[in-house]
């Protein structure tokens, strides 16, 4: 009896201390005030139906339960905090709602059986609310804006504008301009005004041209007499 003492104690030490390989999950996780958290735990092939529980506590033997299954999928919420079980994946979910700063401590997901329930430690830390505000805002301070892809840029966009709406009708309107004071010269081919004769100058002509001949035959006739 003696002999096989020592080899009763390694076995029993398992039975009585948690955190067996039954059952594992994550040794520690963050979440963010007013936000949520989930965590999951997973456990070995045979403990589908066996009920799954959430306690708070860093002793492991006073820990304050907080929510437990029902020893079905169905999920359970008490409070602010629900737990589900999942038989197919092997696995139950824990999730805390509006987290407050006061939330940060020590729980433990386990699974309730006969003798010694079987359990993982897991350190909750909520950080609060303003430091993820200002890391988010720092963030954006530092990131360089981005135009969006398929968009032109908005230098480009005010360029276009300034074209279309003032450019383009001032040059036109330039071009008016210099084709309203070169209208006369291109109607006169080209040539002064003033050095052309104008049409009633033929007509005065003719019109003196009869007293020159007159004036022709009275001098004539005058030398003749004589």
């Amino acid at each position: 009896m003696g002999g096989r003492t020592p080899c009763l104690l390694p076995a029993l030490f398992l039975l009585v201390i948690p955190g067996s390989s039954a059952v594992s999950g994550p040794r520690a996780v963050r979440g963010v005030e007013q936000e949520s958290l989930t965590v999951r735990c997973r456990y070995d092939p045979g403990y589908e139906s066996y009920v799954k529980w959430w306690c708070r506590g860093a002793n492991w033997d006073s820990c304050q339960l907080a929510v437990k299954t029902t020893g079905s999928e169905k999920e359970v919420k008490k409070g602010r905090v629900s737990i589900k079980d999942n038989w197919k994946d092997r696995s139950f979910n824990v999730t805390m709602e509006k987290l407050r700063l006061g939330d940060s401590d020590t729980y433990w997901c386990g699974i309730e059986r006969v003798g010694p329930d079987l359990g993982n430690r897991v350190q909750v830390t909520i950080d609060p609310e303003s430091i993820s505000t200002s890391a988010t805002l720092n963030a954006n301070m530092f990131t360089a804006p981005v135009a969006p892809e398929g968009h032109p840029p908005l230098l480009g966009s005010v360029h276009f504008l300034l074209l279309v709406f003032l450019k383009v009708p001032l040059l036109l309107g330039l071009l008016g301009a210099v084709l309203w004071v070169n209208r006369p010269l291109r109607s006169s081919g080209g040539k002064p005004q003033e050095n052309q004769q104008p049409p009633c100058s033929s007509t005065l002509s003719r019109e003196k041209d009869p007293q020159r001949e007159e004036k022709g035959i009275f001098s004539g006739n005058v030398g003749g007499q004589q």
